[in-house]
C-alpha cells in the first residue's frame, strides 16, 4: 500500500504586485526522503519555502501536513504541525551565546517557569552533545565556523520536533570539506524518518543527496516529485532553463601563450592578519594578460586578505605589487580603480551592493563616464541614470526601474548589476571572489561567460572559489593558498589529488 504523503500543498499562487512568483504549484512528498527543489534564480524556490514555512500567505492554495490542514501565514502553526526551516542566512541572533539563541528561538523552552542560566545552559549542552555538536553553549554564535552555526540551526529545529525540515541552499556558505559532513547528517535524519526539503544549485550535490527532485521554472512547477534515479543532469538542466542547449565550446579554457605578459605581480607580499583569518605571508605570483588564475584553498586561509590587499582595503606591510610595471602597493582604492583594477567582492548582499540604494547608484561608480565627463559639482544625475540603465540592459538585468532598491532583485540579477559596474570600461585586471556562490546554473554560466570575455579582451582575472569543479572548468592555472601563503601554482591539467594535497598540507 502507498503511504499517505507527509506534506501536500495544492494550487499555490503567490503574487508580489504585478509579478506572479508562484503559479498553481502543487507538491506531494513522502515521509523519510530527501527532496530537492531546483530552479534558476527567481524561479520561486525560496518563495515556495517561505509559503510552506508560514512566512508568507499565498493568494490561493492549501497545505496539509501529516493529513491535517495547516493555515498559511503562521510560522507557529507550521512548527506545531512539525515543519521548520533553516534559512540560508541564519536566523539565530549572532550576538547571543549558543544557549541564549537556542532558548530564544525554540518553541520548547529549557528554562521552565523560573529562568535559570545554569539550568538553560546545562539543558542545551546536553541536547547539542546528543546531536554530536561539540561546541560550548557559552560560545557567542558570531565566533563559530559557519558549518557549526548551521548545525546548531538544524538542532534548534529538531528540538522543536520537526518531522519536515526545509533547508534553503544549505551548502552555499560551506567549504567542500564540510559539505559531505552535512550530507551525512542529513542522510541520518532521513533514515530516522525526517522528511528533508532542500534547495540546491549544484547538480553534483543534487545527484549525490536527493531521493526525489522537483523543478520550478518562472514560478511554475515543470517537474513534480520524481525519483532522482529516473533523471540525469542534462534532463534536469534542460527542464530548469527551458531546453536551451549548453555551449560546450564556450566551456573550453584557453592555453597560456608564450607571448602573454605579466599584468599584475605580487612579490613577497605580506599583510597583517584580521581576526581568525591569517594575513598574507610572503606571497608571490603573477597574473598574465588573457588569463584566468584560480585561487583555491580551504576557506579562511588568506583568500580574503588577498582580496583586500589587491583592492587597497588593506595595506601590505612588506613586498611589492606591480601593475603593468608600476608599483601600486601604496596606491589607494581610487588610484587602483583608475589604473584598471576591478573587484567583485565575496558577498553581493553586504559588500557588493546596497540593498536600500536605487539600482542606478549601485550600477555606477565614480568611474562613470557621466561623472568623469562633468565639471564638479555639476554632475548630471539624469546622465548617470541613463548610463546605468544602458549598463543594466547590456548585462540582462531584469528590473522595472533604475530607482528600485537593490534589495528587490534576486541574487543572480544583483550579481549582474555588480558585473555591469565592475567589468564595464577599461579593465586591466579583475578579482572575482566567489562570484557564483548561491547562483543557479544559468546565472553561473552568465558569470563564467563574462569572465571569459574579459580574458578574451586581454585582461587578467583572479578567481577565488571554494568550488574545485568551477576552478577546473574555467581557469588556466590554479594557485593554492594555505595559512596565508602560496602552497603551489598548478596548470589546470593537475589532478584534484594534487590540489587537495596542497590545500591541506600534503605533498604537492
Amino acid at each position: 500500500m502507498m503511504s499517505s504523503p507527509t506534506l501536500e500543498c495544492t494550487n499555490i499562487d503567490v503574487r508580489f504586485g504585478p509579478v506572479r512568483a508562484l503559479s498553481d504549484v502543487s507538491l506531494s512528498l513522502e515521509r523519510g526522503q530527501v527532496h530537492a527543489i531546483l530552479g534558476q534564480n527567481g524561479a520561486g524556490k525560496s518563495t515556495l519555502a517561505r509559503a510552506l514555512s508560514g512566512v508568507l500567505v499565498p493568494e490561493a492554495g492549501t497545505l496539509q501536513i501529516a493529513g491535517r490542514d495547516v493555515p498559511f501565514g503562521s510560522a507557529a502553526a507550521t512548527q506545531a504541525a512539525g515543519l521548520d526551516i533553516v534559512h540560508q542566512r541564519f536566523a539565530l541572533p549572532p550576538g547571543f551565546t549558543v544557549a541564549e539563541a537556542l532558548e530564544f528561538a525554540s518553541t520548547r523552552k529549557m528554562g521552565g517557569l523560573f529562568y535559570s542560566k545554569r539550568k538553560v545552559e546545562a539543558a542545551w549542552q546536553a541536547r547539542l552533545d546528543q546531536a554530536g555538536i561539540t561546541v560550548p553553549v557559552s560560545a557567542v554564535l558570531s565566533s563559530l565556523p559557519v558549518e557549526t552555526a548551521q548545525a546548531i540551526e538544524i538542532a534548534r529545529a529538531l528540538v522543536n520536533d520537526a518531522q519536515i525540515l526545509i533547508l534553503d541552499e544549505p551548502t552555499a556558505l560551506l567549504s567542500p570539506e564540510t559539505i559531505e559532513t552535512l550530507f551525512a547528517q542529513l542522510r541520518q535524519l532521513r533514515d530516522a524518518g525526517v522528511t528533508l526539503i532542500v534547495i540546491l544549485h549544484k547538480l553534483k550535490e543534487v545527484m549525490a543527496l536527493a531521493d526525489t527532485v522537483s523543478i520550478l521554472r518562472q514560478g511554475e512547477l515543470v517537474l513534480p516529485a520524481t525519483p532522482t534515479s529516473e533523471l540525469d543532469e542534462d534532463r534536469i538542466r534542460d527542464l530548469m532553463i527551458g531546453g536551451e542547449p549548453s555551449n560546450k565550446a564556450a566551456a573550453q579554457t584557453s592555453v597560456l601563450a608564450s607571448g602573454q605578459k605579466d599584468l599584475l605581480t605580487f612579490a613577497h607580499v605580506s599583510s597583517p592578519s584580521k581576526g581568525p583569518e591569517p594575513g598574507l605571508s610572503d606571497v608571490s605570483f603573477s597574473l598574465c594578460s588573457g588569463e584566468i588564475l584560480g585561487v583555491a584553498g580551504v576557506e579562511g586561509n588568506g583568500q580574503r586578505a588577498l582580496a583586500e590587499v589587491y583592492a587597497g582595503l588593506t595595506q601590505a606591510i612588506a613586498g611589492t605589487i606591480m601593475l603593468q610595471g608600476a608599483e601600486i602597493q601604496n596606491a589607494d582604492i581610487s588610484a587602483r580603480r583608475n589604473a584598471g583594477l576591478r573587484s567583485v567582492p565575496f558577498d553581493r548582499m553586504t559588500e557588493g551592493a546596497s540593498l536600500t540604494l536605487p539600482l542606478w547608484e549601485n550600477a555606477k561608480s565614480w568611474m562613470s563616464e557621466a561623472f568623469r565627463g562633468a565639471t564638479f559639482p555639476f554632475v548630471s544625475l539624469r546622465a548617470m541614470r541613463t548610463e546605468a540603465a544602458a549598463g543594466l540592459d547590456n548585462y540582462g538585468v531584469v528590473y522595472s526601474s533604475v530607482e528600485q532598491p537593490g534589495g528587490t532583485l534576486s541574487g543572480g540579477n544583483l550579481q549582474r548589476v555588480i558585473l555591469a559596474r565592475e567589468l564595464g570600461g577599461d579593465v586591466i585586471a579583475v578579482l572575482a571572489a566567489q562570484p557564483t556562490r548561491g547562483l543557479d546554473f544559468g546565472a553561473t554560466a552568465f558569470v563564467w561567460d563574462e569572465l571569459r570575455r574579459v580574458r578574451q579582451d586581454g585582461a587578467g582575472v583572479l578567481l577565488i572559489s571554494s568550488d574545485l569543479d568551477e576552478l577546473f572548468d574555467i581557469c588556466d592555472r590554479i594557485l593554492v593558498m594555505r595559512g596565508g601563503a602560496v602552497a603551489g601554482v598548478f596548470a589546470n591539467t593537475a589532478t584534484r589529488a594534487e590540489i587537495g594535497h596542497a590545500m591541506v598540507g600534503g605533498r604537492s
